[in-house]
């Protein structure tokens, strides 16, 4: 499976270099895993988190380049530290022992192969809760097929429908186009959401779309795709907690925190639309509290 990593083409960017070389793509990441952090996380949907917590293990490095990421540090300053593949299998047993509800993999996409080979190990001896896949969106649909029947849930994000906005704020051109195929695949692998007696969720996909500030008309389009093909075979989750950071302070139309007039439009319209499985955040959630941990490298 690593040899995937010597013409890398595991993000719609298929930058096709020698990871295994030592080569580095958009991404910044090599032949080794990053990590940042690895703990129980309580701060995810419901159906996620519960009431023993989420086993969230942060990836460091990002295909994408979101001039408001809040996790910047690890996504583009290049935190964290490099992990053997038998190191993040030891990881996510530890996790399972805490009691976590699942493994969340958290920014995954450009470690698949490794993630692929520690998933193994740990599966066979004892790695038994849902691995769920938590994504910006931005993956290709050829490296999601060789997780088929290891991941169990898919967290991924839908943040634009117009090209422009996806180039502007992520530099991630064809960012609909690429996201709303790979969530067709993800959909394919592991159907209708299913939930145990206590509400936490076995399998499925959820669709997660964070508003940005000026961004309605923008909002309502991604909204619309989502119920209009995929109905109720995803659950849609509206975030509201969008806080500019990083280099948010170089576009003055997003440096601002986002509107709750707006965002109570968005959730209006959802409802007018007969959207019924769906979570939305209470007011408050918009601020750097929210933002983990990651000097600490805990867990890691």
């Amino acid at each position: 499976m690593l040899n995937l990593l010597e013409k890398c083409e595991l993000c719609p960017r298929r930058c096709g270099i020698n990871r295994l070389n030592g080569e580095i793509g958009f991404c910044r990441s090599g032949k080794d895993v990053k990590l940042a952090r690895a703990d129980l996380h309580f701060w995810e949907e419901p159906c996620i988190s519960g009431s023993n917590g989420s086993g969230t293990v942060f990836f460091s490095n990002c295909n994408l380049n979101c001039v408001f990421c809040q996790n910047h540090c690890i996504s583009q300053d290049n935190l964290g530290k490099e992990v053997s593949i038998e190191r993040l299998s030891e990881i996510f047993l530890n996790l399972q022992k805490k009691g976590a509800n699942n493994i969340n993999l958290v920014t995954p996409t450009h470690y698949i192969p490794q993630i692929i080979e520690a998933l193994k190990l740990s599966k066979k001896v004892g790695l038994n809760i849902p691995i769920l896949y938590n994504t910006n969106g931005y993956d290709s649909v050829d490296a999601l097929r060789a997780l088929d029947g290891l991941i169990d849930v898919y967290l991924p994000d839908l943040k634009y429908f117009n090209n422009k906005y996806s180039v502007k704020y992520s530099k991630a051109p064809e960012y609909f186009q690429n996201a709303t195929k790979a969530i067709d695949e993800m959909i394919r692998q592991v159907g209708f959401p299913k939930f145990d007696e206590n509400g936490i969720i076995q399998k499925g996909v959820i669709i997660r779309h964070l508003m940005l500030p000026g961004l309605l008309f923008d909002s309502k389009k991604v909204i619309d795709y989502i119920y209009a093909t995929y109905g109720e075979s995803a659950y849609i989750s509206i975030m509201n907690q969008y806080t500019p950071m990083h280099k948010a302070y170089e576009y003055p139309e997003i440096n601002k925190k986002l509107s709750d007039s707006h965002y109570d439009s968005l959730i209006n319209y959802a409802l007018n639309l007969g959207i019924k499985n769906g979570f939305i955040q209470e007011s408050g959630t918009n601020s750097e509290d929210f933002v983990p941990d990651f000097i600490s490298l805990k867990g890691i």
